[in-house]
């Protein structure tokens, strides 16, 4: 095989009497394919708990080189200009503001929070921009001297001099999954790593669940019976996921760094294993780990193996290994794609595709997929 452009991670999650993620009415996430309604995970769940992890020893703050970013329609008000308050007068300091709002969110951006765009940004950009907010501060004698000082500050300043001299300017969870800036295209981050909606390979198994809270200081003479009736729905289901890394991509944004980019597959793989997307921890305990791991290298456009669930198939984990052993050596026979490939497995049926693949062990498994990182192209 030629070097690996890509890395595809296939998994099989169970999770029971759960509520992982929900939409808007607080219901779980739902979507139909094949005919049938699946429970479903949205992309946007998985990567923030991948992200924000901090107790895991693989989270992605534990890397050497780790660079912190932070999502906020604040990122301003509250890192840059609120730092400054009680060194300086509060006149110099709202004079300030305004410029660094338009900068950082757009023309529109110092009419107030709901006029910007909710933006991540990297811890660099943001100590960048409060020295420089500090050293107008420190220049100006009254408002009218900041306000102008500001307004000639920002004229010959964007996303690239902020980033400047930073190897992960926008922290590492933008070099992972992205950054979009409307006000300035120039600073937007390609996402090396692809994630795709998680979703079970079965129709969807929900049920209400009824329940009610108890006064404990109710006496005797007080009306029996519960003190708080609530209802809400718990799923089951066995989901199939899917994420891929373009290998040069994540390179190129960890400033052209094998060796950092390897790390961070080798943690990511250990995250997508063993991190839960899961909510309501106190009343459903929502913690699993997969029961099956499929990582492929290859340097062929990737392609989903969620087909081997088109059709809604039993709750059942080794049937639906089953059925992705079927799939991918159909697809194998069909496309002569050859990408090396390991995997994990709790099921007691196998994958034989290819002549059969390694199992192995998860610790053997990042560490593998983090080798190919250092066998891949440069951007």
């Amino acid at each position: 095989m030629s070097s690996p452009r890509f890395l595809q991670i296939h998994t099989l999650h169970s999770y029971t009497a759960a509520l992982l993620n929900r939409d808007d009415t607080g219901l779980a996430k739902r979507l139909t394919y094949g005919g049938a309604s699946r429970t479903r995970i949205s992309s946007q769940c998985l990567k923030r708990h991948w992200r924000m992890e901090k107790d895991d020893p693989h989270a992605l703050r534990h890397l050497a080189g780790y660079v912190d970013s932070f999502r906020s329609r604040e990122l301003v008000t509250l890192r840059v200009i609120d730092p400054l308050r009680g060194h300086y007068p509060d006149e110099i300091v709202n004079a300030l503001e305004p410029e660094f709002q338009i900068l950082v969110y757009g023309d529109k951006a110092d009419k107030g929070k709901k006029s910007r765009q909710t933006l991540l940004l990297g811890e660099p950009e943001l100590t960048w921009l409060a020295q420089e907010a500090a050293a107008l501060a420190q220049a100006s004698s009254d408002a009218d001297s900041a306000k102008k000082a500001a307004a000639e500050w920002r004229k010959s300043k964007n996303y690239k001099t902020m980033s400047e001299n930073a190897a992960l300017p926008g922290g590492l969870a933008a070099a992972l999954f992205g950054r979009m800036v409307t006000s300035d295209p120039a600073a937007n981050i390609d996402a090396p790593v692809h994630v795709a909606h998680a979703f079970t390979v079965h129709e969807e198994e929900a049920e209400g669940d009824y329940f009610t809270a108890v006064d404990d200081l109710k006496t005797d003479e007080d009306d029996g019976g519960a003190d708080t009736i609530q209802e809400t729905e718990l799923t089951s289901g066995l989901f199939y996921g899917y994420v891929v890394i373009d290998l040069p991509g994540l390179i190129a944004n960890c400033s052209g760094d094998k060796e950092i980019a390897a790390r961070v597959v080798h943690n990511l793989v250990h995250l997508i294993a063993e991190v839960s997307p899961g909510a309501k921890l106190g009343s459903t305990a929502p913690y699993g780990r997969a029961d099956l791991m499929l990582i492929e290298a290859g340097d062929r456009q990737p392609r989903s193996l969620a087909g081997a669930f088109r059709r809604a198939i039993p709750h059942d984990l080794d049937h639906a290994v089953t059925e992705l052993d079927r799939h991918l050596a159909r697809l194998d026979q069909t496309y002569e794609t050859g990408e090396a490939r390991r995997y994990l497995s709790l099921a007691d049926t196998d994958l034989t595709a290819a002549g059969g693949l390694e199992k192995t062990s998860l610790k053997a498994l990042a560490e593998w997929s983090a080798e190919r990182v250092k066998d891949a192209p440069d951007a």
